[in-house]
C-alpha cells in the first residue's frame, strides 16, 4: 500500500482492529529493518476499541445523523458538510 497504491503520501492513516498481531513490530518480520522502519514512517495507526466494534459505533453515528435531520436526499458535498457541521 505504501510503495504502490500511495507513494506520495507523507502519511496513511489505517484503522485496524485491535489484535495483538497488528503491530508495527510486525513489518519489522515481514521485512528487512530498513524497509520496516520506512513502511511504519509513513503509518498512523488508530485501533478500534478493544470492548466494542469501529462498525457498531459508526452505524450509531450514521443513526443519530438520520434522526438529526439527514435522513433525506443532500445534493452535493459541501451542502452535507454543513448539515453534519450543524
Amino acid at each position: 500500500m505504501v510503495n504502490e497504491m500511495h507513494p506520495e503520501a507523507e502519511r496513511i492513516v489505517l484503522v485496524m482492529d485491535n489484535l495483538n498481531t497488528h503491530t508495527p513490530a510486525s513489518l519489522y518480520e515481514a521485512f528487512l529493518t530498513d524497509e520496516a522502519e520506512r513502511i511504519a514512517d509513513h503509518l498512523e495507526i488508530h485501533y478500534t476499541p478493544k470492548h466494542g466494534s469501529w462498525l457498531d459505533m459508526a452505524e450509531i453515528e450514521l443513526g443519530h445523523l438520520g434522526r438529526q435531520g439527514l435522513d433525506r436526499r443532500i445534493d452535493n458535498a459541501e451542502q452535507l458538510t454543513r448539515e453534519v457541521a450543524a
